[in-house]
């Protein structure tokens, strides 16, 4: 299988994205592990890559391609793989669609995680991120209190600036603006389904296996136009 997920920030692809490339036994490739693996290896692509990276500039659809398209290129991606944060435009989806192409290959579904914007706030604000471990915790304290020490190692939890209100609401608009259209586009390539995103995460698994895995899961099928 040759997967793409697609979704607004705070949709949990990253939890998506190993979940289903474990049950898939495929790859998960994400474009951020990619821009730091090539920037500490020092590769070509890396160097020109930090040079964006460290003015905060985005990094051209060119470069960033040309790294999808070694990794997709390495063996345990022959058989398939699932691309976590990668197209995020219309011209980045040209460009893999290229890429592809040259390698005869193409993708077989393109799954769009549906979640509320105010769904997104709510997830986001909540979340706390441990300084030494990196584990993040989601808190829903019913007394007003939280928690403010990690209970994996004990290290002070924090929130992350890019998960406050008023910076959500930013990545927000610019995912409408910028990746919003990306869903028309890969409608009309039959490929998109829409997969509702609240809920447990053993539930939103579930719909996303019954889209690319309809025969095996057809109580959850979800129909190819996303509805």
């Amino acid at each position: 299988m040759r997967i793409v997920l697609i979704g607004p920030p705070g949709a949990g692809k990253g939890t998506q994205a190993r979940v289903l490339a474990e049950r898939l036994s495929i790859p998960a490739i994400s474009t951020g592990d990619l821009f730091r693996a090539h920037v500490a290896e020092g590769t070509a692509l890396g160097l020109r890559a930090r040079e964006y990276m460290e003015t905060g500039a985005l990094v051209p659809d060119e470069v960033t391609t040309a790294m999808t398209a070694a990794r997709l290129a390495e063996e345990d991606a022959a058989s398939g793989f699932l691309l976590d944060g990668f197209p995020r435009t219309v011209r980045q989806a040209e460009l893999l669609e290229q890429t592809l192409t040259a390698q005869s290959i193409a993708l077989d579904r393109v799954l769009a995680f549906d979640v509320p914007d105010d769904h997104v706030v709510q997830r986001l604000a909540s979340r706390r991120v441990c300084g030494d471990c990196g584990r993040i915790l989601h808190a829903d304290p019913v007394d007003g209190s939280e928690a403010h020490y990690c209970q994996n190692c004990g290290g002070a939890l924090r929130r992350r600036d890019d998960d406050r209100e008023e910076t959500v609401r930013k990545r927000l608009d610019v995912y409408t603006a910028q990746t919003v259209p990306l869903l028309d586009w890969y409608t009309t390539r039959a490929l998109l389904t829409r997969v509702p995103a609240t809920g447990l995460i053993e539930e939103v698994t579930r719909r996303a296996l019954a889209a690319v895995l309809p025969s095996i899961l057809p109580e959850l099928s979800v129909s190819a136009d996303g509805r």
